[in-house]
């Protein structure tokens, strides 16, 4: 590693594998029993180890520009979602859904920690996520690049599966309790929200986000 770059730890089974298995290089492993569970704990400064320590480069952020050539890409922009543990959850579904990329603001936004990588359970070192200055600037060269861009908001009267997901594609969520800022849902094309049925008022930015990737991704494979 080149002199004055800071590696990062990252914890548990999944994460330590899927970094081994992506795109940045491991530098050292360390596994109970070899190592005793209580010296993992103090290396990575968390419990949920899972027996598995790694010591690896920091994590390579992606190009938010080169994500707007990918010719029909399905895109994930999240506005402000400051916990890690739902930007991870959100990088593992859009993973699994097959999106080409993640985007968040370079403020006031979760960053791709350790907590994160747990929480995507390796996901991130195989889905590309990117930083951007002012994300509401970024969804406008979206759409001069042909994206559509879909906001979710719970007051919209659309539900995913009644618009057109199959082309080029930014989905944005808002953060925890606040949704999306008035500038970001003002850059997007139409709303949508999943019919509520039950009491609860609202999901959980993740939950949500995965219920809309896998609309999107039917309505990608269908036919």
């Amino acid at each position: 590693m080149p002199a004055g770059v800071a590696s990062q730890i990252i914890y548990g089974r999944n994460p330590v594998v899927e970094a081994e298995r992506g795109r940045r290089r491991v530098h050292r492993v360390w596994r109970a029993p070899e190592t005793p569970v209580a010296e993992l704990e103090r290396i990575c400064g968390s419990p949920d180890h899972q027996g598995v320590v790694a010591e690896v480069d920091p994590y390579p952020y992606g190009d938010p520009a080169a994500m707007l050539r990918r010719e029909g890409a399905l895109l994930v922009a999240l506005d402000q979602v400051q916990d890690p543990r739902n930007l991870g959850a959100v990088c593992r579904s859009a993973e699994f859904a097959g999106a080409a990329g993640v985007v968040i603001p370079e403020r006031r936004s979760a960053a791709v920690t350790a907590v994160t990588c747990k929480a995507s359970a390796g996901a991130v070192e195989h889905v590309e996520v990117a930083h951007v200055r002012n994300l509401a600037d970024w969804l406008a060269e979206a759409k001069e690049a042909g994206f559509w861009i879909w906001g979710a908001d719970a007051e919209a009267t659309a539900a995913p599966w009644g618009v057109d997901l199959t082309g080029p594609t930014v989905l944005v969520l808002g953060g925890e309790g606040k949704g999306l800022r008035p500038r970001v849902a003002a850059s997007c094309d139409g709303v949508v929200a999943l019919p509520r049925r039950g009491r609860v008022e609202s999901l959980n930015v993740s939950a949500a986000a995965t219920a809309i990737l896998f609309e999107a991704l039917r309505q990608r494979t269908s036919g």
